[in-house]
C-alpha cells in the first residue's frame, strides 16, 4: 500500500508519486496534505530539502480542474531556478492527468511565455516581477486563480520583493486559498500572513536532529549506463561483513537483485510486496550470513535493527537529506567501524551538495576501482580458492579427468588453459566511456563543448568553472580554455572529465537557463 493513500488523492496521482520514487509522505507532507486538500489556509514553516513542493504540488494538482482553461493555482518563488524546479516537480506529479503548468521568469523570451499562457495553462510558478510583467500586459488573467502559494517567502522579503508580492495579492479574487512556505518566519512575514490569510493552520517542520553520524561517508562519480558495472568492481573491492544497497523504489530493487543474483552475488530483496513470512526469511538469511547484502527501499528497511552492518551503499541517491542519514545511520553500530558509499550520476551532484550542506557533513570523492585493480583481487581470490581445494580430498572423477588431460598436454599448458577457463567470464574490461567526441579542436588530452549561451546569460570564465564544477563534480584544475561570445560558449575539459561534463549539461540547465552542449567541431578554434 501506498503511504500516500490515507489522503484520499486520485489514482494518476499515486501512480505518478510511486514512479517519483515516493512510498511514504515526509513530516512536512504528512502534516499539510491533510490541511491543503480540506481547503484551509496553511503557514508551512520547512527548509529546502523537506519535500515542501510536493506538499503543496499534490494538492493543487487534485484539486486543479483539466476541463476549465483558465490559471486556477499561482505559485510565486524567489528566483527562476526555483521556478524552475517546481514546475518540473508539479508535472511529474501531474504525469496522469491533464494539468499543464508553467514557470514564468525573467531571463526568458516572454513572447514564448505568452504564448504558452495562450494555449491554456492550469498552474503559473514564477518571479514576482515577470508575474506583474504579464499582469500589466494582461496575458495573465488571475480571476480564475482558487489557490495561491508563496514559496521561500523569507527569500523573495530578503531580496526586496515584499511590494511586489503585495501588488499580485491585491489582483487576485479574495476567495482563495492562500499557502506561505518559509524557512523563517520574520515579522513582516508575520504581518503579510496577517492581512491575507483566513486562520491560516501552522505547519513546523525543523531540521535539529538531522546531523550524519560520524562514520566514513564517501561517493563515486558514475555515468547512469554502468552504474551496475561500477557498484560490482566496488563490492568486489569492499571487505564487507553484511552491507545494505537503497534503491528508490521496489521495481528498481527487483531489477537490482535479479541483475546482481545473475553475476553471482550473495544479494536478496527486501520491499513492501514481501509477505511476512518472505520478509522472515530474507532477514534470517541476511543475519546468518547466507546473504551478503540485502537491496531494500528506505519503507522496507525501517525498523531493522542490525549491529554487524559494515556497509551502506546508497545504488539510487536519496530524495532529501533526511533520508540519507535514516540510511547511513544503519552502519557504525555499536561502537564498529562503518562506510557509506552514494553512487552519483553528474545530474545529482547538486542534490549531493544539499545533502552535506543540511547534514552538516563531507562526502568524499573516490575514484572507481580500475578494471586491473578489480582483476588482481579476483585472481587473488581464485588462487587462495585452488590452493585450499589442493589441501582436501579429490573426487575419483576429478582424478581420471586430470590423468586424461596430463597424457594429452604438458603441465604448463593445461595449467594456462584450466585458469583461461575458469577466470573468463570473470575478468573485467575498462568500463565503457559512454561517448566518442571524436576531434574537437581541443589541446592533447582535453574535449573541446559548444554550448549555446554565452553573454546573454551573463556567463564569466569563473561563473562558468564554479557551476561545472558543482554540476558534474569535477575539479576546476580539469577544465581548460573557456571562450565567452555574445550568445555562445566554448569550453575545453579533460577526456576523463567530458563524459560527465556533457551528461550533466544534456538536455539540462546552466544557471537555469536550458542549454544546448555538444561537441565542438575543430574548424571552430580560434587561436
Amino acid at each position: 500500500m501506498n503511504g500516500f493513500q490515507p489522503f484520499g488523492v486520485s489514482p494518476e496521482i499515486l501512480k505518478a508519486i510511486a514512479d517519483m520514487g515516493f512510498e511514504e509522505p515526509s513530516p512536512i507532507q504528512k502534516e499539510a496534505i491533510p490541511k491543503i486538500l480540506a481547503g484551509l489556509d496553511v503557514i508551512g514553516q520547512a527548509q529546502t530539502g523537506t519535500g515542501k513542493t510536493a506538499a503543496f504540488g499534490i494538492p493543487i494538482v487534485e484539486r486543479v480542474d483539466p476541463d476549465r482553461s483558465e490559471v486556477q493555482a499561482l505559485v510565486l518563488t524567489p528566483t527562476r531556478e526555483l521556478a524552475i524546479q517546481v514546475s518540473g516537480e508539479i508535472r511529474r506529479i501531474a504525469k496522469y492527468k491533464k494539468v499543464k503548468a508553467l514557470p514564468v521568469y525573467g531571463g526568458q523570451s516572454i513572447g514564448h511565455q505568452i504564448r504558452a499562457l495562450r494555449l491554456g495553462v492550469h498552474v503559473v510558478i514564477g518571479t514576482p516581477g515577470r508575474l506583474i510583467d504579464h499582469i500589466e500586459r494582461g496575458t495573465l488573467r488571475l480571476d480564475g486563480v482558487r489557490i495561491l502559494v508563496l514559496d521561500e517567502a523569507d527569500e523573495m522579503l530578503d531580496m526586496g520583493f515584499i511590494e511586489d508580492i503585495e501588488r499580485i495579492l491585491k489582483a487576485l479574487p479574495t476567495e482563495r486559498q492562500t499557502l506561505l512556505f518559509s524557512a523563517t518566519m520574520p515579522e513582516e512575514i508575520r504581518r503579510l500572513a496577517a492581512r491575507y490569510m483566513k486562520h491560516p493552520e501552522t505547519v513546523k517542520v525543523t531540521r535539529e536532529t538531522v546531523t550524519a553520524p560520524s562514520i566514513e561517508q564517501v561517493y563515486y562519480k558514475v555515468l547512469e549506463k554502468n552504474k551496475v558495472d561500477a557498484l560490482c568492481r566496488i563490492l568486489d573491492t569492499e571487505e564487507t561483513e553484511l552491507g545494505i544497497i537503497f534503491c528508490r523504489t521496489k521495481k528498481g530493487v527487483d531489477e537490482l537483485t535479479e541483475q546482481l543474483q545473475a553475476r553471482g552475488y550473495l544479494v536478496d530483496a527486501l520491499h513492501g510486496d514481501l509477505s511476512q513470512a518472505q520478509r522472515d526469511k530474507v532477514m534470517a538469511d541476511f543475519r546468518s550470513g547466507r546473504i551478503e547484502y540485502l537491496i531494500a527501499t528506505d519503507v522496507a528497511a525501517r525498523g531493522l535493527d542490525i549491529s554487524n552492518v559494515s556497509h551502506v551503499i546508497n545504488f539510487d541517491i536519496p530524495q532529501d537529506p533526511e533520508s540519507y542519514v535514516h540510511r547511513i545511520g544503519r552502519t557504525g553500530r555499536a561502537g564498529k567501524k562503518g562506510i557509506a558509499i552514494t553512487l552519483v550520476t553528474p545530474r545529482e551532484m547538486k542534490q549531493l551538495r544539499v545533502i552535506e550542506q543540511v547534514a552538516k557533513t563531507k562526502i568524499q570523492p573516490r575514484s572507481l576501482p580500475t578494471a586491473e585493480e578489480t582483476n588482481e583481487r579476483r585472481l587473488a581470490a581464485f588462487l587462495a580458492e585452488v590452493r585450499e581445494a589442493m589441501e582436501g580430498a579429490v573426487h575419483p572423477l576429478a582424478e581420471r579427468a586430470a590423468a586424461t588431460l596430463l597424457d594429452e598436454y604438458d603441465t604448463e599448458k593445461l595449467v594456462r588453459g584450466l585458469v583461461h577457463l575458469a577466470l573468463k567470464d570473470d575478468l573485467l574490461l575498462e568500463l565503457d566511456p559512454g561517448y566518442d567526441f571524436g576531434e574537437t579542436g581541443a589541446e592533447a588530452g582535453m574535449v573541446r563543448f559548444f554550448l549555446n549561451v554565452g553573454k546573454n546569460i551573463n556567463i564569466t570564465p569563473k561563473r562558468l568553472v564554479d557551476e561545472l564544477s558543482q554540476l558534474a563534480g569535477i575539479t576546476p584544475e580539469e577544465i581548460g580554455r573557456i571562450d565567452i561570445f555574445d550568445r555562445f560558449t566554448f569550453v575545453e575539459v579533460s577526456e576523463s572529465a567530458a563524459p560527465f561534463v556533457y551528461e550533466a549539461l544534456k538536455q539540462g540547465r546552466l544557471f537555469g537557463t536550458r542549454v544546448f552542449v555538444e561537441p565542438a567541431k575543430p574548424k571552430a578554434r580560434r587561436s
